[in-house]
């Protein structure tokens, strides 16, 4: 197993093991949410929370966790953080909890959580685990932050709400699936091209 360091754990979910750009996970909240930057950044804050908090909770109970029925575990643990997420979101943001709608109780299912409790939480102390998920929330949250720039600014001709060219005339597509599934494309595709240069 290749040994990385403390900053290395932190730093891998940022680009080099991105969630949504490198291994392409977490698309369905990515495809639904990233309509405007607002909605972009509650879904990454929300879903680092409970990666941090299920994550450390995980690896500090690791040991004690039965083998045959570690993954319903975990989706209790992640399921607890969510809530969490959920009913602060409603008493504190209603507006952004009902932008959001179905997909921050969906954040149990995320395979970037689950995921990650299941490949490293599971197998490594509370520091490593605290360093990983926090990495691949703030690169979740980038992502979402990027996808929902372009959407929002090509679609609405706003961002975070505040029109940026009077003059321009939003393109409605960008704003609906097929622009989200575009926009998506193109970036991969460009972060593999732009990767594929640097070998």
């Amino acid at each position: 197993m290749e040994k990385t360091g403390l900053f290395g754990e932190f730093v891998k979910g940022l680009w080099k093991e991105n969630p949504t750009f490198r291994i392409v996970l977490g698309l369905c909240p990515t495809l639904a949410v990233s309509t405007s930057v607002n909605n972009g950044i509650g879904m990454g804050v929300a879903a680092t929370f409970v990666l941090v908090g299920a994550n450390i909770f995980i690896s500090l109970v690791r040991n004690v966790i039965p083998e045959k029925v570690r993954i319903p575990c975990f989706v209790v643990v992640i399921a607890t953080f969510v809530t969490i997420v959920e009913l602060a979101m409603k008493a504190y943001a209603p507006l952004l909890s009902r932008s959001l709608g179905i997909y921050v109780p969906l954040i149990v299912v995320n395979c970037i959580v689950l995921g990650r409790a299941e490949a490293f939480s599971s197998k490594h102390p509370p520091i490593r685990s605290i360093l990983d998920s926090l990495g691949m929330g703030l690169g979740f949250t980038w992502a979402l932050v990027v996808i929902s720039f372009i959407r929002e600014s090509l679609g609405n001709g706003t961002v975070l709400g505040f029109y940026i060219n009077r003059s321009f005339e939003p393109a409605l597509f960008m704003i609906l699936a097929p622009g989200a599934l575009l926009t998506i494309g193109i970036l991969i595709g460009a972060i593999n091209y732009f990767m594929s240069k640097r070998r």
